[in-house]
């Protein structure tokens, strides 16, 4: 699988606050398996919640990769979660999408088919893809996956983040508004999606 020429080389190497927010309605399949990405958090090497705050380490060491990085890590030693590596240090967690491709699989892999709960959260969106660490330090520019961005940038409501207990103020989170696909509502959700 090749990416469509519409992805620029130099997609993530930019401000990962602006590529969290760009992600949104991006297309993101892994050997064929995905979806639209309808949330994702921004994490920076300055701010204490992010696992490069304290410099590279073994379980780190993609997240210092160059833009365009997978970097996939077990959280709470329950889940994996993969995240998109921007400037060194810098990375999008990909906390949800709406499911478009390869649904009846994602279905068997999560037990369940309900469409709303198959990627509706990091751990979820991991086993629904089959993301798990194999796929660590890998470009998302060659396969398995593809990315492609959203053509248009239609709304997108921000807010904190969650699941931390560090730097909870910065609002680094972003979604489509009121999409059913959400790991978790926003407070203020704005507008109906477009």
């Amino acid at each position: 699988m090749t990416q469509p020429p519409s992805l620029a080389p130099d997609y993530f190497d930019a401000d990962v606050v602006d590529v969290a927010r760009r992600l949104i309605g991006a297309r993101f399949l892994v050997d064929g398996v995905g979806g639209t990405i309808v949330e994702t958090e921004a994490y920076a090497p300055d701010e204490p919640a992010s696992h490069s705050f304290r410099g590279p380490t073994p379980r780190n060491g993609s997240m210092f990769g160059e833009p365009g990085t997978v970097y996939v890590y077990r959280s709470y030693g329950i889940h994996w979660c993969v995240n998109f590596v921007c400037r060194p240090g810098n990375a999008v967690l990909i906390r949800a999408l709406a499911p478009t491709a390869g649904i009846d699989l994602m279905a068997a892999r999560r037990g369940l088919d309900d469409p709303y709960k198959l990627c509706a959260g990091p751990g979820r969106l991991t086993q629904a893809l089959g993301i798990d660490r194999s796929h660590d330090g890998l470009s998302l520019y060659k396969s398995p996956f593809m990315l492609e961005p959203a053509k248009v940038q239609g709304s997108v409501v921000v807010g904190p983040r969650i699941g931390i207990t560090k730097a909870v103020d910065l609002p680094w989170r972003f979604g489509v508004p009121r999409s059913k696909h959400l790991s978790r509502p926003f407070k203020n959700n704005g507008p109906s999606p477009k």
